[in-house]
């Protein structure tokens, strides 16, 4: 008879459980640990989504919408969408979530041995997801700054070569792209032909825009106003705290979007169709609090971390990624600050190299503040 583990496919072998969730489940086993670890904003979700939601529940909205989604919130979407990008975005897809976007573009869009790349450090899903496709991960290494450098990725190009993902505001980093660097990476798209998967589920959280240094009114710098050839995928989880609502949305070309559809049928069927209308109602409450706030910590923990570790100050999102102290890989801090009852992520999690560590500060500023403290004493 054979065992349980005989059965597993080679695919599944493939890929690691995640650094992050293995985290996460520690974090369930110790006693009121600072959780710097998981990118789960410490806001609730506005109330008047909730209402809408639980409206929406009662008034018997509660069976499958449309594979696309609910067509309220694809039109409201697709029209804010192209008043942003300047041009018609075309069809609105409703996801399970931004990685649920991810892996419907994937899976219509990657063949077995087609090539994809992305910068180093990138989020964690980026990688597995493809090797689940058949996919091979190209990756392209963007140390010491982070920044998006067309000549590099351009040496990673072959004829295998099917897109280029970008994520801006960038997780792990903060890292946020210029005008320029976008401009480059849709020439370098351009010319040889690739698609664009822009992740831009961290797109409300721009920390420099007020102040001017680049972002300017227009928010954030997206390739989907310059090129056609872009999916764009965005989401409600960040920007109005419904992590666990798993609600998404993608747009771009039509037949890719068209093919997403399709795959959406035999996957995740639709998204959930209560929560959509909470979302249609999220889009009309100004969030611009949570964004200061969370330029607030962000300041705050740069101001704090900079003292005694190398880092990037991040532009956007809610991580920093500091480099490990001399000596250490960041597997091996990341023990020491666990034994402190600081949990944070190695960032071998997130790159191809174990030198950095992904801090989140998405928590209580008072937790922030002394994890911070715990941290510079270990160094």
């Amino acid at each position: 008879m054979r065992s349980a583990s005989e059965y597993i496919s080679r695919r599944a072998h493939g890929v690691d459980a995640s650094g992050i969730r293995k985290v996460f489940d520690l974090a369930a086993k110790m006693k009121n640990p600072i959780n710097l670890s998981i990118g789960l904003p410490d806001f609730d979700v506005p109330e008047l989504a909730k209402t809408v939601a639980i409206e929406s529940i009662r008034r018997g909205d509660n069976r499958y919408t449309q594979t696309q989604g609910i067509a309220p919130l694809r039109e409201r979407l697709r029209k804010d969408l192209s008043a942003e990008m300047g041009r018609d975005v075309g069809e609105v897809l409703i996801t399970s979530g931004v990685s649920g976007g991810l892996f419907l573009a994937i899976l219509a869009t990657i063949d077995p041995g087609d090539e994809a790349i992305f910068l180093d450090p990138y989020f964690v899903m980026y990688k597995h997801l493809l090797t689940m496709a058949g996919g091979k991960p190209v990756v392209v290494d963007s140390y010491p700054d982070f920044r998006f450098r067309a000549e590099r990725v351009e040496k990673a190009i072959t004829p295998r070569t099917k897109f280029l993902i970008l994520n801006s505001p960038s997780n792990p980093t903060g890292v946020v792209m210029t005008a320029a660097e976008v401009r480059d990476a849709v020439e370098v798209a351009r010319k040889h032909g690739l698609l664009i998967i822009s992740d831009e589920i961290y797109e409300p959280f721009l920390y420099e825009r007020v102040q001017g240094s680049g972002f300017g009114v227009q928010g954030l710098p997206s390739p989907a106003k310059s090129y056609e050839n872009t999916l764009i995928l965005r989401g409600f989880s960040k920007s109005h705290a419904m992590t666990g609502w798993r609600l998404g949305y993608a747009a771009g070309p039509e037949a890719i979007v068209s093919q997403m559809t399709k795959l959406q049928q035999y996957t995740y069927v639709c998204a959930p169709s209560p929560l959509q209308y909470g979302a249609l109602a999220a889009l009309d409450i100004p969030m611009g609090d949570s964004v200061d706030a969370y330029r607030r910590k962000r300041d705050l923990v740069f101001e704090r971390l900079s003292r005694k570790f190398e880092l990037v100050k991040p532009e956007g999102a809610f991580y920093i990624f500091p480099k490990a102290p001399t000596g250490h890989t960041a597997s091996e801090f990341v023990a020491k600050a666990i034994e402190n009852n600081v949990l944070v992520i190695p960032g071998n999690v997130f790159s191809e190299r174990d030198t950095h560590l992904r801090i989140s500060y998405a928590t209580t500023d008072e937790k922030l503040a002394r994890g911070c403290e715990i941290l510079c004493s270990l160094v």
